[in-house]
């Protein structure tokens, strides 16, 4: 285990490089391109904000790219706040993200249903 400082806001974080599998971010999809600008490890609030940041690029295109995109997370159960869910009044708000992954609509007038207008 590595102690660290997230290189965009300077929070410690511990990183477990020797057993990148036992380490918090492997409970996040990898969702990022990894470019030449990865050099350093996130806190897990920034890798949060960069995923859907990235995300919200992604919402702009057609459904079907957003559908194909999410397909290869479909089988992940994982539920994660800030990612597939809010807490809003403590009920569970999901996320745009939540029914992509998921692939269908259930009819329910979800709020964040990316199928309403299909």
């Amino acid at each position: 285990m590595t102690i660290l400082a997230c290189s965009q806001c300077q929070a410690t974080l511990n990183c477990n490089v020797d057993d990148i599998n036992a380490c918090w971010c492997n409970e996040l999809p990898a969702i990022l391109p990894l470019d030449s600008t990865t050099t350093s490890c996130l806190c897990r609030d920034c890798t949060l904000t960069k995923i859907n940041l990235f995300l919200n690029t992604l919402y702009k295109r057609p459904l079907k790219e957003q559908l194909a995109f999410a397909k290869s997370f479909h089988s992940n159960d994982n539920l994660i706040e800030h990612l597939d869910y809010e807490m809003q009044n403590s009920y569970m708000v999901f996320s745009r993200w939540f029914f992509l992954k998921r692939g269908k609509c259930c009819k329910n007038n979800c709020k964040n249903c990316p199928y309403k207008n299909i």
